[in-house]
């Protein structure tokens, strides 16, 4: 008796042998790294998967390239985390050398942080981080945007119900 995983794997199995070689050459001239553009095409397969949903796709190439051109922003984005962290620690007098697991961890965090502010403005996210991240008031951050202390109020919450919705929505 057939599952239904079946036609599934089926279908991405046919998806994977005609468009994978053509996937990663096309990551490969955004990424000019041959490793890393196998590993977000196999990454891109494996999303496919993880839905184990029947597939009519009209446009394979673009539906394939969405979903690897959104792992590859997020590969840019993780990136420029670790460099921020990186920078921010080599800045800082008494930094002590955190372990590799401990750096993960906050690689981690960041980049769950980051995820979360995704879709919001750029000032309401500027406020949220200069808040929380920083501890500055609401009057610091008000004349640092060189807005009223009401505006980032507003932009606060704005930040919370955002990410309160993500969270538990």
């Amino acid at each position: 008796m057939p599952t239904t995983e079946e036609p599934v794997h089926h279908e991405l199995q046919c998806l994977y042998r005609e468009h994978r070689e053509w996937l990663v050459g096309w990551l490969r001239t955004r990424l000019r790294c041959h490793h890393q553009a196998a590993d977000i095409a196999q990454d891109t397969f494996l999303r496919l998967l993880g839905r184990g949903q029947p597939m009519a796709i009209e446009r394979p190439r673009a539906y394939l390239s969405t979903i690897a051109n959104g792992l590859v922003v997020g590969l840019w984005r993780r990136e420029q985390i670790e460099r921020a962290y990186l920078e921010a620690l080599a800045a800082r007098a008494d930094a002590c050398t955190p372990s590799e697991e401990e750096r993960a961890l906050v690689f981690e965090a960041l980049e769950r942080v980051a995820r979360l502010l995704d879709g919001l403005p750029l000032r309401v996210r500027e406020a949220f981080l200069l808040s929380r991240l920083d501890g500055l008031g609401y009057a610091q951050i008000a004349e640092r945007q060189g807005v009223s202390v009401n505006a980032v109020q507003k932009s606060m919450l704005r930040a919370y119900r955002h990410c309160y919705q993500l969270l538990y929505g």
